[in-house]
C-alpha cells in the first residue's frame, strides 16, 4: 500500500492522504433505517482496490448534491487533475471524512457535509435545512454514496458562482476541485461533454430526468 501511494504521488503531487471513511457493512434495520458501520482510514487504503495482488474492495463512503436548474437541467461538474478522478463528470460531493468523538455519522452529518461540498465546488451557499435526501446508490468496489437534492437555481446564477470561485482560487495558487461544470437533461447528453464519468452519474442523471415533468 504504501509503495503504491509514494508511486501516485510522483504521479499526481496533489494528492493527499487525508481521513477518510470507509464503509464496513450495510444492512436494513426495517424498510425506512438504513444502517451502515465504518471504520477510520487514510485515503492510501482505496490504492488496494487497484493492486493485482492484494486487491480489495474498500468501500468508500461519499455524498454528493443534486444541483436542478429552474429550467429543468442537472448541474454536473468535471474532476479536476488533482482528485481522486480527475477528468470524470459527477455531481458536486466528496469522500466523508471521519466524524469528531462523540459526533454521530447521521443523515444530517452527512447532509452538513454535502452542503460544504457544494459551496467548495461550485460557489454555491445553500443551508443544510435545504438539502432533501434524495436517494442512496451501490457503486463500484461496494461504495455507498448518499445523494441529496437541493433546490433549483437559475442556471446563469449558478455559473456565476462557479466563476466567481474559480477566480478566487485561482488567485490564491489554488486550483478548483471542478475544472468545469456544464448543465444537462438527461443521461444521453453525458456522452456530449466528452471524456468519462463516475459509475453512478447515468443512474443520477436517469433519476433527475425522471422527475421532471415533461
Amino acid at each position: 500500500m504504501n509503495r503504491r501511494w509514494e508511486e501516485a504521488v510522483e504521479a499526481n503531487p496533489a494528492l493527499f492522504d487525508g481521513p477518510t471513511v470507509v464503509c464496513a457493512d450495510v444492512s436494513w434495520r426495517d424498510p425506512e433505517t438504513l444502517l451502515l458501520s465504518w471504520y477510520r482510514a487514510t485515503y492510501r487504503l482505496f490504492l488496494l482496490r487497484h493492486d493485482p495482488e492484494h486487491g480489495l474492495p474498500v468501500p468508500s463512503v461519499f455524498v454528493s448534491v443534486a444541483q436542478p436548474t429552474d429550467d429543468g437541467r442537472l448541474l454536473v461538474g468535471r474532476g479536476a487533475s488533482s482528485t481522486s478522478y480527475p477528468g470524470a463528470w459527477q455531481l458536486p460531493g466528496g469522500t466523508m471524512e471521519p466524524t469528531g468523538t462523540g459526533v454521530a455519522l447521521d443523515t444530517e452529518c452527512l447532509r452538513r457535509h454535502a452542503a460544504r461540498e457544494l459551496v467548495e465546488e461550485v460557489g454555491y451557499l445553500v443551508t443544510s435545512e435545504d438539502l432533501e435526501l434524495w436517494t442512496v446508490t451501490r457503486g463500484h468496489h461496494g461504495s455507498v454514496g448518499v445523494h441529496f437534492r437541493a433546490p433549483a437555481r437559475p442556471a446563469d446564477a449558478l455559473t456565476e458562482k462557479y466563476a466567481r470561485l474559480v477566480a478566487a482560487e485561482v488567485a490564491q495558487g489554488r486550483s478548483p476541485e471542478l475544472d468545469r461544470i456544464a448543465f444537462i437533461r438527461s443521461p444521453t447528453e453525458l456522452g456530449e461533454l466528452g471524456g468519462t464519468c463516475v459509475n453512478v452519474l447515468p443512474v443520477l442523471a436517469a433519476r433527475h430526468a425522471a422527475s421532471v415533468p415533461s
